[in-house]
């Protein structure tokens, strides 16, 4: 995997990883404002076979909001992209861009930028364990047991 990612892969179906992302980063007050779908995109476009692949662009906008009032140009990097692709039958790689790297942009990033990275990277690294975890027990009480 890639530096500048954070990166799971986890023995699940890529639907069933899918949905499973989707949860996850609910759970930790992502939603998902894009959906790119790889697989049909090249298919359409340059009549070429990929294995499924999906990116979703996810977003925290109390976070988004934080990050872009410490630095405005960070909305180039926003939404988080998070990369969900199959490498198997029951065989998922789950990566996403890693929000520590918004301050390696930045020549003198603030203190308020690197708060929200680590608490973007936290929130993205614990959503990425849950999926890596296995089955998903969902909850009608927003993830509280």
């Amino acid at each position: 995997m890639a530096d500048y990612t954070l990166a799971i892969t986890t023995e699940r179906t890529y639907e069933e990883t899918v949905a499973a992302v989707r949860e996850q980063l609910a759970e930790a007050g992502f939603g998902v404002l894009t959906e790119i779908d790889l697989k049909s995109t090249l298919k359409t476009k340059l009549d070429v076979d990929v294995a499924p692949q999906v990116i979703l662009g996810a977003c925290r906008p109390q976070l988004a909001h934080q990050a872009l009032q410490a630095e405005p140009s960070i909305a180039a990097l926003l939404p988080c992209n998070v990369v969900v692709r199959s490498v198997g039958e029951k065989a998922t790689v789950v990566e996403a861009f890693d929000p520590a790297m918004m301050t390696s942009f930045v020549a003198e990033p603030s203190e308020a930028l690197r708060a929200v990275s680590e608490d973007a990277r936290a929130r993205l690294l614990t959503a990425l364990s849950a999926v890596a975890a296995g089955p998903i027990a969902s909850t009608q009480n927003g993830g509280q047991a």
